[in-house]
């Protein structure tokens, strides 16, 4: 596992900007099962779609429809809406098995897909809802994984918007801002994170942390609940470290000064 955890931080280096999202998920499904799994037919598979998506627009033309007739109604992907809160609809090798998942896992496959393809495609900062964007011949299209690939239009989004928001909620630029593959890979993990703590699970609550920051070992709100989980699983060093590397970095200062004092208990504790 420590070899995994190696593997996905090594994928992660640089920007971030752009990241194997296939090979990190599966990286992210095996280190959260704690066990190995044979990758091969899954790799196989969304192979089988990309070659699938490529035939289909060599016949019919490239259009962002063509993407969600392979992923949507070809392998019958869709959000699993009736078990949303189900640990595996964040795991990307159960959501290939199943083919239902959450919005950002299958968001993942899509992203693949339509790379392969040499589509532009990104993530999107929309509000409570993962979609995501296709670019296809100078023409952008946001796509929603969730709902069998829909391609949404300005009063669908603005619909969606007011669900999460409410009534007044209007759709804003920053809403169609791009995130990078690492806040992707982030979100995925982050749905993790949250059902164990939910579950008062704090050892798999904190190995997911572990795997966020082999993702993003420089994030501060990071380390900094690394270092809360770790106290209070008396893993004293573990935490020492965490706030001991917040204090290297810079960045928010708040969480800085109480990191600091949180730091001086732990110590104080080990004398």
């Amino acid at each position: 596992m420590a070899d995994d955890l190696a593997r996905l931080k090594d994928l992660c280096a640089g920007d971030g900007e752009r990241i194997d999202l296939l090979e990190a998920g599966f990286l992210l499904s095996v280190l959260g099962r704690g066990a190995p799994a044979e990758l091969a037919p899954f790799r196989q598979h969304v192979t089988a779609m990309t070659d699938d998506l490529a035939d289909l627009v060599h016949r019919r033309g490239a259009t962002p429809e063509a993407l969600s007739e392979v992923i949507a109604r070809s392998y019958a992907y869709r959000g699993d809406g009736e078990t949303y809160d189900d640990l595996q609809n964040a795991d990307l090798v159960r959501v290939i098995e199943r083919r239902k998942g959450l919005p950002v896992a299958l968001s993942i496959l899509y992203l693949h897909v339509a790379r392969a393809q040499g589509w532009e495609a990104e993530g999107l900062a929309f509000p409570g809802h993962f979609l995501i964007r296709i670019g296809i011949d100078g023409a952008r299209h946001v796509v929603d994984p969730f709902h069998e690939g829909a391609v949404r239009e300005a009063a669908d989004l603005r619909r969606l918007l007011r669900q999460v928001l409410g009534p007044d909620a209007e759709l804003a630029p920053a809403h169609f801002d791009a995130v990078s593959d690492r806040d992707v890979l982030l979100r995925l993990e982050n749905n993790v994170r949250l059902r164990l703590a939910k579950r008062e699970d704090w050892a798999g609550a904190a190995r997911s942390l572990d795997r966020m920051l082999a993702i993003a070992p420089d994030r501060i709100e990071l380390l900094f609940e690394a270092g809360q989980l770790n106290a209070r699983l008396d893993k004293r060093r573990a935490a020492i470290a965490a706030y001991e590397r917040i204090l290297e970095l810079d960045g928010d200062a708040d969480l800085r000064r109480r990191a600091q004092a949180l730091l001086q208990e732990l110590r104080r504790g080990l004398n």
